[in-house]
Order: structure tokens, then sequence, then C-alpha cells
């Protein structure tokens, strides 16, 4: 089965199609500056590579593009069935599912929590039902892994009556790369590794602690902004900052929201940059600050790595994944500085390595195994768009989650 996964961005739209038995990437590509006269479009087969910079006007426009060029080369490789990421599932959508008018209509209904990304990505699945209306469509949530969090961990300690209105709680980001993570160690350990950390770490951070397979805690929240400080948004700061700010400076509040989100992180820090990269490179030259926000990343994800143990009450298995937590041993290394204690042994030899395939990273001694994972959301998205269309089990038993056993008793499609 040849699956087409789509992931609309705020102003960008990436796919790629893939052979879900082989796991072969059969193209890729994305639309970038979506909105901008100067858009550029992308494709990538494993015989030629195209590039054009034109003017894409919207998500509409952009999946037309990615649908026309796809169809042109059909014979090639058709599209069987098309999966959708979605930023945002609110306490409707516990797992992935196929689409129908009522899925499209939650979705709209609880965009105003990720506008930027659930109206885009609903107009593209209109998209693709118009063009394309003999091929099932599939959603997968960021949200939906994060569903199993206990009340505990998922509660605000706010009013009730707000927090019912304005559907205020932890919902957790990052679900798709999290469950990956999580199907790839079971089939590295032989279902061997009951609690997992998981450490999704790249522009956007977030760890998530895993319990035979299924999510019991993370670092974001209500919004992608909580937890690790990140590439430009603050992670987890003293919420009576954004009111003393306001209330200051001439600000309003969606001036601090942009502050917060597009301007702060490691950006804010070196002065310099948000790619970890360049800020290793600027560090290794003397630059202090970048030095600073390089350490601040390290502190904050050993900080959250030491709090996810604890929900866990120990770990058998840590993961990177991610462009920082894949690419970057400096990284790892500053992240598991000092972490011996809680049973993390880094082989130095083995986190200088590079792999395309999971690889270990992990001393022989360590008490706790460790391994980069490189990404694979769209694997996973794809994946369950196999299952749901065959009717065959997910891989990770998801599916059998009950309303009762999952963290938000609403409901649920």
């Amino acid at each position: 089965m040849n699956v087409l996964v789509v992931n609309a961005g705020s102003s960008s739209l990436k796919y790629q199609l893939l052979n879900v038995e082989t796991r072969e990437v059969l193209a890729k590509g994305a639309c970038e500056r979506i909105g901008q006269p100067d858009s550029v479009f992308t494709h990538e087969t494993s015989e030629r590579e195209q590039r054009l910079t034109l003017a894409i006007l919207n998500h509409r426009t952009a999946i037309s593009l990615v649908l026309g060029t796809l169809l042109a080369n059909e014979a090639q490789a058709p599209i069987d069935a098309i999966g959708h990421r979605i930023v945002h599932g609110g306490s409707f959508f516990k797992r992935s599912c196929l689409v129908d008018e009522d899925v499209l209509r939650k979705i709209e209904e609880i965009a105003p929590l990720a506008p930027l990304h659930n109206y885009a990505a609903a107009s593209v699945i209109e998209s693709c039902i118009e063009v394309l209306p003999q091929v099932p469509n599939v959603v997968a949530f960021d949200t939906s892994f994060h569903s199993t969090i206990p009340e505990v961990a998922y509660r605000y300690p706010l009013p009730e009556d707000l927090c019912e209105e304005l559907h205020l709680r932890k919902y957790g980001f990052h679900g798709i790369s999290h469950r990956y993570v999580s199907l790839v160690v079971d089939e590295l350990t032989h279902g061997a590794a009951h609690r997992v950390i998981s450490c999704h770490l790249g522009n956007g951070s977030s760890l998530c602690a895993i319990l035979d397979g299924r999510a019991v805690d993370t670092t974001m929240g209500f919004t992608p902004l909580d937890g690790l400080m990140m590439g430009t948004r603050c992670g987890s700061i003293d919420p009576a900052t954004v009111t003393y700010i306001i209330e200051n400076t001439d600000l309003n509040a969606h001036d601090v929201d942009m502050i917060m989100n597009k301007k702060s992180g490691l950006l804010a820090v070196s002065g310099l940059t948000n790619d970890i990269r360049d800020l290793i490179e600027a560090a290794e030259t003397g630059d202090r600050r970048a030095k600073l926000a390089l350490d601040m990343f390290a502190y904050d994800t050993r900080k959250y790595i030491g709090a996810m143990w604890a929900v866990l009450g120990g770990v058998d298995v840590l993961t990177f994944t991610a462009g920082a937590g894949q690419n970057s041993p400096v990284i790892r290394s500053l992240a598991l500085a000092g972490m011996e204690p809680l049973g993390f042994k880094l082989d130095p030899t083995r986190n200088a390595e590079r792999h395309k395939e999971p690889w270990k990273i992990s001393a022989d001694d360590s008490a706790v195994a460790m391994y980069v994972i490189p990404a694979g959301e769209e694997m996973m998205i794809a994946l369950d768009v196999h299952d749901i269309i065959t009717g065959t089990a997910t891989p990770d038993g998801l599916a059998a989650v009950s309303d009762d056993a999952a963290g938000d008793p609403s409901g649920d499609a």
C-alpha cells in the first residue's frame, strides 16, 4: 500500500509518499513560504529533484500542486490512501481515524486551540477529497498518544468551571513521534522495556514518560510552549511573568505570546540563532552567550529526564530523536552529564557515531539502555493508515485503549 503522508504547517506543507510494506520513501517534498510571492516547491524521487519558485497562495493551492505532481507519475507510484498529521485533537480524538464529515467538523471545532495548524489541515483534507474522492483519508493527531495521561498529570490546579469552559488541561504534543519511538523500542528490546523516556529534541522539544507503551506524562502542556526551553520558545516560566510584562510595558497579550513563541529560547539567550549546530560552533570559538544557551538547553533536558524518571519509578530505556536529538552528540553528552547515579552511562564512541537505523549509545555497564532513534513520524502515520484501511490491529495496541482508561472522559472519535 502506497500512503501519501501530508503535514500541513502554518506556512508550509510537507509530504512523503511511502510504501508501507517495504517502508520505502517513493517521493517527498515540501511547499514553503505559503502565502508569499516567492514560495518554494520541492519534489524529490530516486530519479530526480525538482525545485520551483512561484506564488503559492494558500494550503489548497499547495496540496493541488503536490497532488498534480504525484498524479502525473501515478503509473509508477499510485496513491492508495492519504494520511494527515493534525496538531490538535482536543478531547475528541484519542486515536487516528478515518475521515468523514463528523471528523472534519470536530477538527474545525477545536481549531481555536491550534488556529495556525488545524484550519490549514482541514482545508488540505477537503482538497484531497475533492481531487481524489475515491481515495480514503486518515487523520493522526499529535495529541492522541497523550490521551492516556492520568488526571493527576493532565489536570491544571485552576477553578474547575474555568477548565471545563475553556478546555484547559495538559494535552501534550509530538505524540506521533513519541509513539513511533515507543514502537521501535518495543521491537529493539523484544517487549522487555516497560519504562521508557523519549526525548524529542529539535527546534521544538518535549520529553514523554511511557509505561508499557502508553504515555503517562509529557513536558508540553495546553500548548507546545510549555516544558523545555526550545529554539525560539521560552518553555516553562513563572506565569506571572506574562501579566507583569503587560502591566509594565506597552505590549499586549498577543505581543507577549509572539515573544514567548518566536523570539525566546536559544535565540534570545544566545543573541545569535536558534540553530543548535551554529551555536555549538560559536561556543567552541568562545562565545559566552552561545555556550550559556546550550548549557541551559542541556540543563532543562537533564532536569526533565529526572522528572520523568521519578514519574516512572525508574527507567529501562532512554531515547533521543528529532533534529538535535538524533544528530548532535554534543547535545546528548551535555544532557546526560552527571546522570550516572540514576543509571545513565554514555559510551562516547557509540555516541559519536551516526547511522540511518536506530543505534545504541549507552555503555555496556549502563543500568539504562540508551538509543538514538531517527525520527519516523511519517512512517507512524502511514502504519496507522494501513491498519485502519485494512482493519488490522495497530502495532502498539493504542486502538485498544478504552474510553474509561483514557485520561479524559469526554467525547471520542
